[in-house]
């Protein structure tokens, strides 16, 4: 009885990952290409993290009095450019896959993308194989919520810290945590009455994660992808500026956020490993300065609190704040 072509080939892939910590030259060639589609696919996002994981930290250069407590839910909204929807592929950017049937090139997705139809062709060890390029969740804004407290320390300090669990929207699954402090400057000022202009030193750290599922990419005998997900570690300092006029408080901040992005395929297979840990080296540190414009309507028992922030992404933020 003749063994199978199909588990001579697993068999063969098989022994070259797991006793050589390699797969065959073709199969490298593989993952090498599908490197390139992850990372123009998911670059957008990653440069976006810095301005959801960053925004509205704290809306008042003012500090607040030592152990009150403001607790404050917040919208946000990441506005997507089209020049963040999409990008460009071309025959010369692969070694072992083909555009639909020979293109010269396509342009594809990314993460905030629509749907497409181009199709990749390629052969691992004999056999043909074809997938629908990845395909993003469509969304011009990209709105979700989350939760924040800050309490009023001692020296002119407010600490915050904010969370949201993992949450699905449109196709892809958030969720961040991170810590924030503020620092109060004007306290050192000779004349520093409530509603004299008001600075402030902010330090925050956020984790920020998103989740994108896709339709199935398999290679047979190699491995299957089917997600992919982008990890951000951003580190934000900014200067802050405010002026409160009786019930009405304007603000404005400029900083810079420092992203450590990292990135990891979901799926199976035995070469799975071997593409994560080639995924790795995709993996980058970023800075990126932003500017914070907004105000603040303060009623008797709570505050409403609005936000824009510009960069290559506009990002918005509304929060509702109750002062305990």
């Amino acid at each position: 009885m003749k063994t199978p072509k199909l588990l001579i080939v697993l068999f063969a892939v098989f022994f070259s990952v797991k006793s050589f910590g390699q797969v065959p030259e073709e199969g490298q060639e593989i993952v090498d290409d599908l490197l390139f589609l992850a990372d123009g696919f998911a670059s957008p996002a990653s440069e976006s993290a810095a301005y959801q994981a960053t925004a509205s930290w704290f809306t008042s250069a003012r500090a607040l009095e030592p152990w009150k407590v403001d607790i404050s839910l917040h919208g946000n909204a990441l506005f997507v450019p089209n020049s963040k929807k999409e990008f460009t592929v071309n025959a010369g950017d692969f070694t072992n896959l083909t555009i639909n049937d020979g293109d010269n090139g396509a342009v594809v997705p990314t993460a905030f993308g629509g749907t497409s139809s181009t199709t990749f062709n390629g052969s691992f060890m004999g056999q043909d194989f074809s997938f629908q390029a990845i395909e993003g969740i469509d969304s011009g804004a990209l709105i979700y919520p989350f939760a924040q407290v800050s309490v009023g320390l001692p020296l002119g300090f407010q600490l915050g810290v904010r969370a949201l669990p993992n949450l699905e929207i449109d196709g892809a699954e958030f969720s961040t945590y991170g810590a924030g402090l503020k620092y109060n400057i004007s306290q050192h000022f000779r004349f520093n009455k409530e509603d004299d202009l008001q600075l402030a030193a902010i330090l925050a750290y956020d984790i920020f994660d998103v989740k994108y599922q896709f339709e199935q990419i398999s290679v047979p005998g190699l491995v299957n992808l089917d997600l992919i997900d982008v990890a951000a570690g951003v580190w934000m300092a900014e200067a802050m500026a405010s002026k409160r006029y009786e019930n009405f408080e304007i603000f404005g901040a400029l900083g810079v956020a420092q992203s450590d992005f990292e990135y990891e395929f979901g799926g199976d297979g035995v070469a799975l490993g071997l593409v994560n840990t080639n995924l790795a080296t995709l993996n980058d540190k970023e800075a990126q300065f932003k500017g914070d414009i907004g105000f603040n309507l303060y009623f008797s028992r709570f505050k409403i609190s609005a936000m824009a922030t510009a960069g290559k992404f506009v990002n918005a933020n509304l929060g509702l704040h109750f002062i305990l």
